[in-house]
């Protein structure tokens, strides 16, 4: 049976100040939800964030991975470094990075690589423009995206990794898949893991991102191939990143 996950992207919108009362707030607040929690703050404040969250449920992660493992590449974060901080999870293909910073599907594979050499849970982030959906190229574009992985790190390294289906068009523009279309593109991820190996994609956990917020989260949730969500703006708030949460139970 899989487990529920929701994922909380700080991203760069968050200062010292309020990383340590938005952690604060998590756990005060943490509800008794049979459930897996996480949040991936900026490099900056790994450090003290899995210092306040250590020995509670809520895990953590990064943003990013460096594609190497060590070097002359000056302003990377190695997957080794974040181990030494205990992250959980790293986020690798989030489609500002793609867009923003030139990430490729060749760098993206690197990375999750990376992140799976050093025994954290890659996040990969996939997702279709406006126009690649109002054109139909959606499944393309998603296997496009995956398989550029699948090829590079093999099936078997998807055991141990999460994939989070991200509309390009829902991130922060505050427009969402409906559950249905949302459903739809889950389940074909699904069948397109299960044509290379079953049992992973039985066992995948497969989020949605794309402006999650209390109000969508029920429906979202309710659907048979949607596992949790990657939430970017309503993570910073730690009210509605609970309630998000608690959405597993109803």
């Amino acid at each position: 049976m899989r487990r529920n996950l929701v994922v909380g992207n700080w991203k760069m919108k968050i200062n010292h100040q309020s990383a340590q009362e938005l952690v604060d707030g998590l756990i005060a607040g943490m509800p008794a939800v049979d459930a897996d929690i996480a949040v991936c703050p900026p490099f900056l404040y790994i450090p003290e964030v899995s210092q306040r969250l250590a020995n509670t449920s809520i895990s953590w992660g990064a943003q990013n991975v460096a594609t190497h493992i060590e070097g002359a590449y000056t302003g990377e974060i190695a997957a080794v470094m974040l181990k030494d901080f205990n992250c959980k999870y790293a986020i690798v293909g989030h489609s500002e990075r793609r867009a923003n910073y030139a990430d490729t599907d060749i760098t993206v594979a690197q990375r999750f690589q990376q992140a799976i050499d050093a025994g954290i849970i890659p996040v990969l982030a996939i997702g279709e423009l406006l126009e690649d959906r109002e054109q139909g190229r959606t499944f393309d574009v998603v296997a496009k995206q995956l398989n550029a992985v699948i090829d590079f790190a093999g099936i078997d390294s998807f055991q141990n990794a999460v994939i989070a289906y991200e509309p390009v068009w829902a991130i922060g523009t505050g427009k969402t898949a409906s559950a249905e279309q949302a459903q739809e593109v889950h389940l074909y991820i699904r069948q397109l893991l299960a044509e290379k190996n079953q049992q992973i994609a039985e066992n995948m956990q497969i989020l949605y991102g794309g402006s999650v917020k209390p109000q969508n989260a029920e429906a979202l949730f309710a659907m048979p191939d949607i596992d949790g969500a990657l939430v970017g703006g309503d993570s910073l708030s730690a009210d509605s990143f609970l309630k998000i949460y608690s959405s597993f139970q109803k």
